[in-house]
């Protein structure tokens, strides 16, 4: 009896539960995989757990009858997440905020505020991940985005964060509380929201108010540039990835009307203890009134962070100062101009996304041509003390370096060094990355670099290193002080970087970042948003005469009869030379070595007319620059395959797009100007059979 009694008591109670969670099916908005899972899955002890996180959701404030979905595993036990954007519950008296109490806010709350918009509540020391691009208005308090804040007032930011990096975070950071009554500082906020917000928004806002939140507003962005970006095919990806969700609320839409997704915590930028403690002291070093120009030269080995960390740091930077100094002496992944460029810029604004979003026009740039310096060295030197000559030590100068660091790398990175005079080395190194010795001044006086000796070999040569660095040019209240080597403090740097590159594939992911960088600067000659998109056909280019601007090949040796063949559809950096080079009655006018000077921009030469002996360019540099320009130089850096073969609007032929073509001409082949010998041309035309693995 007593165990029949006991049996029925074990149905009912299955039942019971079974009956709730039927009934909280519609509300929780599971997918069709979950929902399959739902009847085989859910035994005694799947319900007892069911029961338990509905129970733990209530008692947290959540009713799971009006739509709040059931909490993972993870959270269960740790903080509950409620999925609809209700109101969240006032704090307790025992957590008053004015004394250091947290909001009791599960979540930061999302509601959306009209089309292409969305208000963001968050409470201190809470973040909000997310992929995508938006504009970032901060209404109330204060937040920080990439170590840039932003306060009540300010203007706003364009925010990118896109799926070729890490995904940005707008986090909560702690202001200055001034001494008024919830009820004032309540007061206070409804004036401020009120030009922003309707009454609606305002209410919602102050029935969840607490003075430790920050308002952000979330609007959505449109620029050209980023549009003649995604308009390519296969490249919408990078800003917003379609995947399916658990959660359709009004959170989901709201966040898809401004155009960007929630990402989960993980996969947002994450920096180490000892990024963080460099961080914070070369932001204290820069701010000092007694030397407040340092120069800080960051470098280390590929793929662990150091173009992240001068992001980071430039940002930090300008919460203080107004302007910053970055030194570009890395030829592949460049941030703020194409590849192949070695170039000065002063930074006023912030940087809040990738370089392929803020190309920017350098204040000092020389076009080198190639993404990698190998085999020519001395050139790329030259290049760097000619750059370099036009720091005016009136700010924090950022310097970057190529993740070249073995060998001859190491070597050409002991000489930047000595060059330079750094006073702060901030030195990266990860788990997964090459070893790499530990730059100490003692270790770069001992050792002899690519073009310079040792300390104790110039001490018994008896010369002095001033000799290497002769060639620079300084302003007049510099040129009467001695270049002295005084050493610097090194600063090491462990990263856990984690990226998706690997040996295999980090060619092809350069690649691809250094064809977006040319894309971004072409987005320049797009009419502003919103007018439509035009296509590169579509633009009139520049008629430059031949006997206007001298030609050089620097990657190649190409024959004088093919040069006009090299530079049609190439892309070509427009610069100024010292010669004259007007007197020329015909052209084209070719420069027998490879100058050292002023590039001021790029441009795509996108046809040439022999009868009229025009270059045909496209360019976004404005005509009183373009006044200036008296020499093209073309480099192994190439016009991105989509805008050839995936322009839109054309009909028939695609120019410059051809399987007839002859292998024997100098360019054709996989080096540009290298010849093919009789041997390897006919291989090609009767290849080997061979056996090729598929690789997935």
């Amino acid at each position: 009896m007593a165990d029949s009694l006991l049996l029925q008591t074990k149905r009912g109670l299955v039942r019971s539960t079974w009956k709730r969670a039927r009934k909280a099916r519609p509300q929780l908005i599971l997918s069709r995989r979950p929902r399959r899972r739902l009847g085989t899955l859910l035994r005694w002890c799947g319900r007892r757990r069911l029961r338990r996180r509905l129970l733990q959701a209530q008692a947290a404030g959540a009713n799971w009858r009006e739509g709040s979905c059931p909490l993972s595993r993870a959270a269960a036990a740790q903080r509950p997440k409620i999925a609809a954007p209700s109101p969240a519950p006032s704090p307790t008296p025992d957590e008053d905020p004015a004394e250091g109490g947290s909001a009791t806010l599960p979540i930061p709350p999302l509601r959306p505020a009209g089309p292409g918009r969305a208000l963001l509540l968050l409470p201190l020391e809470q973040g909000f991940t997310f992929s995508g691009m938006c504009r970032v208005t901060c209404l109330y308090g204060q937040v920080q985005v990439f170590g840039f804040t932003i306060s009540q007032g300010q203007p706003s930011q364009d925010v990118f964060s896109t799926y070729t990096h890490s995904r940005l975070t707008i986090n909560a950071v702690h202001y200055s509380m001034p001494e008024k009554s919830k009820k004032e500082m309540k007061r206070e906020a409804r004036t401020l929201l009120r030009p922003h917000l309707n009454q609606d928004d305002r209410c919602w806002l102050m029935k969840n108010f607490s003075p430790l939140c920050s308002i952000v507003m979330l609007e959505n962005l449109k620029t050209s540039t980023v549009n003649f970006i995604i308009s390519h095919p296969g490249l919408s990806y990078i800003f917003v990835q379609e995947s399916p969700t658990f959660q359709i609320n009004s959170e989901y839409f709201a966040l898809r009307s401004v155009g960007i997704r929630k990402e989960k915590k993980k996969n947002g930028l994450r920096l180490t203890e000892s990024a963080l403690s460099a961080l914070e002291e070369l932001v204290n070093v820069s701010c000092e009134e007694v030397d407040g120009c340092p120069v800080i030269l960051v470098c280390g080995s590929q793929d662990v962070g150091k173009s992240t960390f001068n992001r980071y740091l430039i940002n930090q930077l300008l919460n203080s100062i107004s302007c910053v100094d970055y030194l570009e002496c890395d030829l592949g992944q460049t941030e703020f101009t194409p590849p192949g460029c070695i170039s000065l810029l002063n930074i006023t604004e912030p940087i809040l996304g990738p370089p392929f979003t803020h190309q920017r026009t350098p204040q000092k740039m020389v076009y080198y041509g190639k993404a990698a310096c190998k085999n020519n060295y001395e050139n790329y030197i030259e290049i760097i003390k000619y750059v370099f000559s036009s720091y005016r030590r009136e700010s924090p100068l950022i310097v970057n370096t190529m993740g070249w660091v073995t060998d001859k790398g190491l070597l050409l990175l002991i000489d930047l060094i000595r060059l330079l005079s750094p006073s702060h080395v901030v030195q990266f190194s990860s788990g997964r990355s090459k070893y790499m010795p530990n730059l100490t001044p003692d270790y770069v006086d001992d050792m002899d670099g690519l073009y310079t000796k040792s300390k104790s070999k110039v001490r018994n040569r008896g010369f002095q290193l001033a000799e290497f660095a002769e060639s620079l040019e300084f302003a007049d209240e510099d040129k009467e002080s001695p270049l002295m080597f005084t050493g610097h403090k090194l600063m090491c740097v462990q990263s856990d970087f984690a990226f998706r590159k690997t040996p295999r594939n980090r060619d092809s992911h350069n690649r691809i970042l250094r064809d977006l960088a040319v894309l971004g600067y072409l987005g320049q000659l797009q009419p502003p948003v919103p007018k439509p998109l035009c296509p590169l056909h579509g633009l009139t280019p520049y008629q430059v005469p031949f006997n206007a601007v001298a030609l050089r090949i620097l990657h190649a040796d190409v024959a004088p009869t093919h040069v006009l063949y090299a530079v049609n559809a190439s892309w070509v950096g427009l610069c100024k030379i010292l010669d004259d080079v007007r007197g020329y009655a015909d052209g084209p006018i070719l420069l027998a070595q490879t100058p050292i000077c002023d590039c001021l921009g790029f441009g795509i030469c996108r046809g040439i007319d022999m009868e009229k002996r025009l270059y045909h360019i496209l360019t976004p540099v404005p005509p009183e620059e373009l006044r200036n320009v008296n020499c093209l130089l073309v480099g192994a850096v190439s016009v991105p395959q989509c805008v050839l073969k995936g322009q839109r609007g054309l009909e028939g032929t695609i120019p410059y797009v051809t399987t007839d073509y002859n292998l024997k001409l100098p360019g054709a082949s996989e080096k540009v100007g290298a010849r093919e010998t009789e041997a390897t041309y006919q291989e090609r035309l009767h290849p080997k059979p061979k056996f090729y693995r598929k690789v997935n």
